[in-house]
């Protein structure tokens, strides 16, 4: 028996597809498909959100450094005003890495839920529902390679 997948609640070998405890399989499935659910709101308004906490520093510099110029004070006072936004717009830096990493992240897991599909002996079953677009890759691509394997030579 191959394993192609195997996760706490997923795992796909040779011979069948368990999820979450139940069971199909590879013999009985006769088609497998996917649906891309509606995007998520929640997720593009926080990476919305992670993008203006990135922006929010230097954009607060540069007004820093607009305001220092327009109110036209003694030089001591233009300086103190610069300094203190070239250093609010430098404090990105070390917050930067954390937020990209996010950023990232929430293009890993994607913002729509996917379901994989299957027909199985003869009905359509829902195999997987997540939201995780990353795992939902590895699992669907499994499931796969685990028919194309599994299917006689003349049926492909």
């Amino acid at each position: 028996m191959i394993t192609y997948y195997d996760d706490r609640s997923v795992q796909v070998t040779s011979t069948a597809v368990q999820v979450d405890g139940r069971s199909y399989s590879l013999a009985e499935i006769t088609m497998v498909w996917h649906r891309r659910g509606s995007r998520s709101w929640r997720v593009l308004v926080g990476r919305g959100a992670l993008g203006a906490a990135l922006a929010g520093p230097l954009v607060a510099a540069v007004l820093g450094i607009g305001l220092a110029v327009w109110l036209h004070r003694s030089p001591t006072v233009t300086i103190a005003i610069v300094g203190a936004s070239v250093l609010v717009g430098l404090a990105v830096g070390p917050v930067a890495d954390f937020l990209f990493e996010h950023l990232d992240r929430s293009y890993a897991r994607g913002s729509r839920q996917m379901e994989i599909w299957a027909r199985w002996r003869g009905q359509p079953v829902r195999l997987l529902h997540t939201g995780d677009a990353l795992r939902f890759g590895q699992i669907y691509r499994a499931v796969q390679r685990a028919m194309e394997h599994t299917q006689p030579a003349a049926r492909r």
